[in-house]
């Protein structure tokens, strides 16, 4: 019976000192991180996209780690603008005349991330982060633009997460 309880003692010791997330993230050392405002810098500008975007990316920090986001002085930074967004037509129909049978929404993120933590400098990256949604022709532009813009900002901060904590 002794040997049992030494047992269970012994695992629950193990398994309490073994840390996993399962979105795969490594914010080793970091305590804080600063999300500065993506200004908008397309040609065609939404006047509400950096506001959305910049948003989305703190929500993912906060519910994917135990970061505490900071206005100041990170130990980790995102700064960016956005500088492309565009709507072109895809999948043309062949026909006399070609048409578009459905229309891409395409946004591009340039982002500078910078890790302050001594020895995790190297995790530091400059890139840039493109996504697109395609939507039917025949519907509106304003009716489908919030929640093509909602698809993409959660693509777009999937990528830059990954790209920042899980090194992909």
């Amino acid at each position: 019976m002794k040997i049992k309880l030494y047992a269970l003692l012994i695992l629950a010791t193990l398994s309490s000192s073994c840390a996993y997330t399962f979105s795969g993230a490594s914010t080793e050392g970091l305590k804080t991180v600063t999300v500065r405002f993506f200004e908008n810098n397309a040609q065609l500008v939404v006047p509400t996209l950096s506001q959305q975007f910049t948003e989305a990316l703190k929500s993912r920090i906060r519910s994917q780690t135990k970061l505490s986001i900071t206005p100041n002085d990170g130990d980790a930074i995102f700064q960016g603008n956005i500088t492309g967004y565009e709507i072109r037509p895809v999948a043309l129909t062949s026909s006399a005349t070609p048409t578009a049978s459905n229309n891409r929404l395409t946004i591009t993120i340039a982002v500078k991330y910078i890790n302050n933590i001594k020895g995790h400098e190297k995790e530091s990256f400059e890139e840039s982060f493109t996504r697109y949604f395609d939507f039917p022709v025949g519907g509106s532009i304003q009716g489908l633009q919030a929640q093509a813009i909602e698809a993409i900002n959660k693509q777009l901060t999937e990528d830059i997460f990954n790209r920042a904590f899980a090194q992909w």
